[in-house]
């Protein structure tokens, strides 16, 4: 994690704090990796059970690396790189942290519902917190703004946002997304491939069971 050629190359990193992997967070982790290898960043999948059976989706994606330390372990020397996306922090994230850090952490799944603050068990560590706003994000949504923030250097408030989107399951039921989401071009909510479909197919589950 540093620089190529002189280049600095940000790195995100989330740290995955569940014993095991469940189809949401897949899609998500998937997403993110995509994204990243797009926009020529790094993303690490860190705290990762050595026991633990990656699923097919994210095995042989090239732009994920998996690391089974912990972020305390890789970065207990120089903390000071990381900054820990917070919902609980008192400092927004902004612009100008895209020089002050060459690492952006975040905590198991920002996008509970409700929020369990699993976050806390990395704040307790010392990074720097930063937080996103008032609204709970999915995990790969907050990597996607932060990512906007930092390397595309757009505000938070600038950013086109909707929130608590509405999914219509089909003509007589739909269903309320309890997060805040980046807009597409069309207006719609970004959401990971085979995220409507997965939703769809476990509407009658609590989000806790796809997590």
């Amino acid at each position: 994690m540093g620089s190529i050629s002189g280049k600095k190359i940000t790195s995100y990193i989330v740290e995955h704090l569940d014993p095991e992997l469940g189809p949401w967070s897949t899609l998500e982790y998937r997403s993110i990796a995509q994204d990243s290898a797009k926009a020529g960043v790094r993303f690490f999948l860190s705290s990762v059970p050595t026991v633990m059976s990656l699923p097919p989706e994210l095995r042989d994606l090239e732009s994920l690396t998996i690391e089974h330390r912990s972020v305390e372990k890789l970065f207990q020397e120089d903390k000071g790189r990381v900054c820990l996306l917070d919902p609980a922090a008192t400092v927004e994230l902004s612009p100008e942290d895209g020089t002050k850090f060459d690492v952006f952490l975040f905590g198991g799944i920002l996008g509970d519902d409700p929020p369990r603050d699993r976050t806390s068990e990395l704040r307790k560590k010392g990074f720097s917190g930063r937080r996103l706003g008032p609204i709970q994000m999915t995990t790969d949504t907050a990597v996607r703004v932060t990512r906007m923030v930092v390397e595309q250097k757009v505000p938070l408030k600038d950013i086109p946002y909707v929130d608590y989107p509405e999914l219509h399951i089909d003509e007589n039921e739909s269903t309320e997304m309890p997060f805040r989401y980046v807009k597409d071009a069309d207006g719609s909510p970004c959401m990971p491939e085979g995220m409507v479909d997965l939703i769809k197919a476990d509407s009658e589950k609590g989000f806790g069971d796809l997590l």
